[in-house]
């Protein structure tokens, strides 16, 4: 079976993530063949691929003739297709406060809470704007779309534009409290206000005011 693509560079390569994903892995030729295309074009887009971190290569050798690449989803090649993770950390949440009460609740949050303050606090060093600087990055590769902007009177305004924990956040304030609290430990500081939150609100992001500690 032919499998017809066009010619977006785009649909292509997402053609080769959906081949890789129902064969597990495939050479150039295979790929090649399968596309309709040349091995030439297929290497550029496995090299786009795989400067992503979604695809990774490992040679084969055969029997007779020389070994050949074979490629293969990465663990972020697979986390790009769709998962439905949001809905079941909630229906997890869901049965535990079931069981167990919302004290509990508040306890896993407050647990994860720790979590991250333990990992992060040896990263997030340095002058207040080093800090902001730092935290702003940690959310963003942890997937928050984060925006900072100093603002005239020394603050800053911190603003994400998504929430990987969206609907969780919706159903449980706690986790917005959370990170609140997390953000004062990592910051050093107790002036930070949450302006907006896309869990209790329409609003395109949650908004905080960052503000240094006052020096005594």
């Amino acid at each position: 079976m032919v499998m017809v693509v066009n010619n977006n560079t785009n649909s292509t390569r997402q053609v080769i993530l959906v081949m890789l994903k129902k064969r597990q892995q495939l050479t150039v030729s295979e790929i090649a063949e399968q596309l309709e295309i040349t091995e030439m074009a297929v290497r550029r887009h496995l090299q786009g691929l795989e400067k992503e971190g979604l695809i990774e290569s490992r040679l084969e050798r055969q029997p007779m003739g020389r070994p050949t690449h074979k490629y293969s989803l990465t663990l972020k090649g697979e986390e790009s297709f769709p998962r439905n993770y949001g809905n079941l950390s909630l229906e997890f949440l869901q049965d535990l406060e079931q069981l167990s009460g919302t004290v509990m609740i508040e306890k896993l949050f407050e647990q994860r809470r720790e979590r991250l303050l333990d990992k992060y606090s040896t990263a997030v060093t340095g002058s207040f704007e080093e800090r902001v600087e730092t935290l702003a990055r940690i959310q963003n590769e942890s997937g928050y779309m984060v925006e900072v902007e100093k603002q005239d009177d020394g603050t800053y305004r911190f603003v994400e534009y998504n929430c990987p924990i969206a609907q969780v956040a919706t159903a449980y304030p706690v986790a917005c409290t959370c990170e609140q609290k997390l953000f004062k430990s990592l910051l050093d500081t107790d002036e930070i206000e949450r302006e907006e939150c896309m869990a209790k609100m329409d609003t395109a992001g949650c908004v905080y005011v960052l503000k240094e500690k006052s020096k005594k």
